[in-house]
């Protein structure tokens, strides 16, 4: 259970600010002027909100891989290929109509996907971080799917469906959508993350996790619900799509709200696990 609202939203605002802005923060993304009121209406086609879009390139520490995209809704980055991809898709859906969310792009499945957790230079995790990964991925596997997990340490990136690195930031994560069948392979954890407990870091990677295997935010409806203020994140199109057996009300104990507390478990809510299991 949260405690009493009022308690915990000053925390709430500071260790959530870095999940909400994501790569804004990330020295590694550099802004790119010129997004056209055409593209905004692209992405407010497929159900993002747009209203504070920016086109960036992102550069990855590990790999020094270069990328095309957009961030938007405070928590997405959506590369260039990505939205090509959405775009072309024959699903469609029209509404925010229930609680939980899917995009567009789901995972293949069965599959087993390979969790790396990055352990070279700067990029490291700390000690705590990867100890509340190997939790995140526990409660994968914990879920009747047919996605399976195995994790291990290391820098060799390309053997790995997920990265987990940690990069310079207050706390919080970012990380993207699934594409090809694959789920989204970079997640950043920011290093103030280490500064809250174990349960906290692990509530962090299992949402941002969740996002890599194409869930958005629980309350995409109405984001004040979790985070005190801001509104829908779009209300049509491909990329909320509602997941069968989830309610259409609030649901406090989601791991995906888009804001959370200094007191979280790390654990999914009862809805979490029925989105998942009924995906995959």
């Amino acid at each position: 259970m949260r405690t009493i609202r009022k308690a915990v939203l000053a925390l709430t605002v500071v260790i959530t600010s870095a999940l909400l802005i994501s790569c804004t923060e990330n020295a590694i993304n550099k802004e790119v002027d010129g997004v056209s009121a055409e593209l905004k209406n692209r992405f407010l086609d497929l159900g993002f909100d747009a209203s504070d879009m920016q086109a960036h390139t992102s550069k990855n520490p590990i790999t020094g891989e270069v990328t095309q995209g957009y961030l938007l809704e405070k928590d997405m980055f959506i590369s260039t290929s990505q939205l090509e991809e959405m775009s072309n898709s024959k699903v469609f859906h029209v509404g925010a109509v229930g609680e939980q969310y899917r995009t567009t792009n789901l995972v293949s499945s069965p599959r087993t996907i390979r969790v790396l957790g990055y352990t070279g230079g700067s990029n490291a995790l700390s000690t705590k971080m990867r100890t509340a990964l190997q939790l995140a991925v526990d409660n994968y596997n914990a879920l009747n799917m047919g996605l399976s997990f195995t994790l291990s340490f290391g820098t060799n990136t390309g053997a790995a469906e997920i990265v987990v690195y940690r990069v310079t930031g207050s706390a919080g994560g970012s990380a993207g959508f699934p594409s090809g069948g694959l789920p989204y392979k970079w997640v950043q954890i920011f290093s103030g993350t280490d500064s809250y407990s174990t349960s906290v870091v692990e509530h962090v990677m299992t949402h941002e996790m969740g996002h890599c295997l194409g869930l958005r935010h629980t309350d995409y409806f109405n984001r004040s619900l979790s985070c005190g203020s801001g509104g829908n994140e779009g209300t049509s199109g491909v990329g909320a799509i509602h997941i069968p057996g989830t309610p259409t009300g609030f649901d406090a104990n989601s791991i995906m709200l888009a804001c959370f507390s200094c007191s979280e478990s790390g654990n999914f809510g009862s809805y979490d696990v029925t989105a998942l299991e009924y995906l995959y």
